[in-house]
């Protein structure tokens, strides 16, 4: 059975990746099964550390898995990493006899626990105590009505708290000051300020520079020479090519044998995030990643579509964060940038076909199932192939990143 895992960045207060938590389902035909949260963690748990390797979906950070009360008192945690996984422990789990020995024990095996969808009761004391993380919804429980309940834990040294549902950058500005150490949400992936203003000529160059490369027959001579002389880009092709995603037994020694092994589509796509990456310099380098993820898997999940371009998609998913790197509306940089109009309506209002692909992108990066497979048959998505291709998006953005 394919197991479907989607991750969701948890981030300290500089935006750097401190975790994931991993979301899991066992397929994406018409509506998700109705499938039990123990199947569900055991699913994620057999599937990522026992078939793929977690590694492969956290790289170097932690794991935050969903843990149900049958899940921690039958201590399935048992045999995992503790360095790896963090136990969090699902608001409807009653803290029991049983429980609060599962967890007594699993803290003495070293693992974290984390306190999912927190809101106090006196009965959560004594797993309180146990705890590490506690983990707040801003959207159950608004940061104005919380403030008492977060002083009293910040008293609590042992404690971290983390902020989820973190949708905008003023709200993780106000968390912050609220005392909260990790946050995670979408925040990172929006505008900070709008600035309804033109492009700066520099940026406009990149974006337009990257059209060009997108269209135009590549003169590897011009290339090889452009590259060679840029020591930074020299330097990330050579880390990108040499990384595990290629599983090459040989290392790339000169940039000539780098642009041959690759050839002209992947070059396109690597000259393409480079530039893309210099216009979002001082973001979130998580911002980086997700754009390079979304534009592998829009792009390897057309491989079906006749009469799609694979580079358009790519294209689109890389520039579909456009608005947060640059601090602009989407709709206010697409007249500034002479892409078709089936481009600009994917980008602006995720509609028509391009934006379709983008959608069922967006459903499988935040674990958003139901979004996952189209009602147009056209599209002709391969289902089978969505963890594959999942998997190989991520992999994918770890050797562009250099994780």
């Amino acid at each position: 059975m394919d197991t479907y895992i989607a991750r969701q960045p948890i981030f300290h207060r500089n935006k750097k990746v401190y975790a994931y938590e991993l979301l899991f389902r066992d397929g994406v035909a018409n509506a998700f099964p109705d499938i039990d949260g123990s199947t569900a963690t055991s699913r994620v748990l057999l599937g990522s550390f026992l078939g793929a390797g977690i590694e492969q979906f956290t790289g170097d950070c932690l794991a935050f898995i969903n843990f149900t009360r049958d899940l921690i008192v039958n201590n399935v945690i048992a045999g995992f990493s503790s360095d790896k996984v963090v136990i969090e422990v699902l608001e409807n789990v009653t803290p029991d006899d049983a429980v609060l020995e599962a967890c007594h024990h699993a803290r003495e095996q070293g693992f974290a626990l984390a306190l999912d969808d927190f809101f106090y009761q006196p009965a959560y004391e004594p797993l309180i105590s146990l705890a590490t993380v506690i983990k707040i919804d801003l959207m159950q429980t608004p940061l104005e009505t919380i403030q008492d309940l977060v002083h009293d834990l910040r008293k609590r040294q042992t404690l971290t708290l983390l902020a989820e549902k973190v949708e905008t950058y003023e709200e993780f500005q106000m968390a912050i000051g609220m005392g909260f150490s990790l946050f995670q949400g979408y925040f990172f992936s929006k505008p900070e300020v709008l600035k309804k203003r033109d492009l700066a000529p520099s940026k406009l160059n990149y974006l337009r520079f990257i059209m060009e490369i997108n269209k135009n027959e590549m003169d590897f001579n011009k290339l090889e020479s452009v590259i060679s002389q840029d020591i930074a880009m020299s330097f990330k092709l050579f880390r990108y090519i040499n990384s595990p995603y290629f599983r090459r037994i040989n290392e790339i020694q000169s940039v000539r044998h780098a642009l041959t092994i690759l050839g002209e589509r992947e070059i396109r796509n690597f000259i393409s995030v480079i530039a893309l990456s210099n216009l979002a310099d001082e973001k979130p380098g998580e911002l980086i990643r997700t754009a390079i993820f979304r534009a592998r898997f829009s792009e390897l999940i057309s491989r079906n579509a006749p009469g799609i371009q694979k580079e358009t998609l790519f294209l689109i998913g890389l520039f579909s964060m456009l608005d947060a790197m640059l601090d602009n509306t989407m709709e206010n940089l697409m007249h500034q940038l002479p892409f078709s109009e089936d481009i600009k309506a994917a980008l602006v209002e995720r509609s028509g076909i391009l934006g379709a692909y983008l959608n069922i992108t967006l459903g499988c990066e935040t674990g958003e199932w139901s979004a996952c497979l189209p009602a147009d048959p056209h599209l002709k998505i391969d289902e089978s192939k969505i963890p594959e291709d999942y998997l190989n998006a991520l992999q994918f953005a770890d050797a562009y990143m250099g994780k």
